[in-house]
């Protein structure tokens, strides 16, 4: 098959790096850091915003997408285009720009980056592959892309070291990020089986991926609103209580689904909208925050 032009190829490397997918559904955890610091370093912070998003989320998603070869729909990209071998080289080479990058802030910092960076090789490597493993896969999300992604905007955005606090609001980050991971999973069946990949939606099917939300979401919900709520008193309500409806929303979607193609708009449209929504509530809290 003859290869595209390379300017052509260099789009599709950027559409792999699905950053509307970075910006809009995994910046959540960071920017929620946000809101718990005192007195925020904001150039710092929102540098360290694009390192983490673009090059260390941005970057492994790439690789993800070099190894999986997906054809049908994945996760904020409907029809992946066709990876490149140069692709790969790059993808790895973003990530350790990024590391190097992080050692401008501490060493906690690098640490956790190093982490979630390991982390995301091991999801998608085939000499590892925790991808096609259930619950490794749960660990590997949940930590670099949850847990970690909150430390990191902490360190950043406050030069502060963390205390036990900021490691529950981090989980409560991991289980609204894992409630809905393995959705996009369920239009993914037969690429995930022709590669020997037993994801947790061809573990567990829709069933399972239903029981997963309904037990993460609210956790997550009632970790982050106490934390809040101890912080300031009316925000946590109102996290808690504008999560209510969502909650609810989701679940009737989630209750509806067949796991067929044809659902994955709508799908996507419940991720971006939910994650969507954390995003503006908090970059309003934020916006508050910097006003008063």
């Amino acid at each position: 098959m003859k290869k595209a032009p390379i300017p052509k190829q260099v789009c599709h490397f950027i559409m792999h790096l699905r950053l509307h997918y970075q910006f809009f559904i995994l910046s959540g955890g960071y920017l929620l850091s946000s809101l718990f610091v005192e007195h925020l370093i904001w150039d710092q912070f929102w540098w360290q915003f694009i390192n983490v998003h673009v090059l260390l989320f941005g970057g492994a998603t790439a690789y993800n997408s070099y190894w999986d070869k997906d054809e049908g729909p994945i996760g904020g990209l409907k029809s992946p285009p066709k990876m490149e071998r140069w692709m790969w080289f790059l993808s790895l080479s973003m990530q350790v720009g990024g590391l190097i990058w992080a050692f401008s802030i501490s060493t906690s910092y690098v640490i956790i980056y190093a982490v979630s960076l390991m982390l995301f090789w091991l999801y998608s490597t085939p000499l590892a592959r925790w991808k096609g493993k259930p619950w490794l896969s749960i660990l590997a999300i949940g930590i670099s892309t949850g847990t970690n992604s909150f430390l990191m905007g902490y360190i950043a955005g406050s030069g502060l070291s963390l205390s036990f606090n900021e490691g529950i609001i981090a989980f409560g980050v991991a289980c609204i990020i894992l409630s809905l991971y393995p959705v996009s999973q369920l239009f993914q069946f037969e690429e995930d089986r022709n590669r020997g990949d037993i994801t947790f939606a061809i573990k567990y099917g829709l069933k399972g991926v239903r029981r997963l939300y309904v037990l993460l979401f609210p956790m997550g919900v009632l970790l982050i609103s106490w934390l809040l709520y101890l912080k300031e008193n009316w925000m946590g309500m109102l996290f808690f209580f504008a999560s209510v409806p969502a909650f609810i929303y989701i679940s009737i979607i989630l209750w509806r689904l067949e796991g067929k193609e044809h659902e994955y708009a709508k799908v996507m449209r419940i991720k971006f909208l939910a994650s969507l929504s954390f995003v503006l509530f908090i970059l309003s809290m934020l916006l508050y925050k910097s006003i008063i």
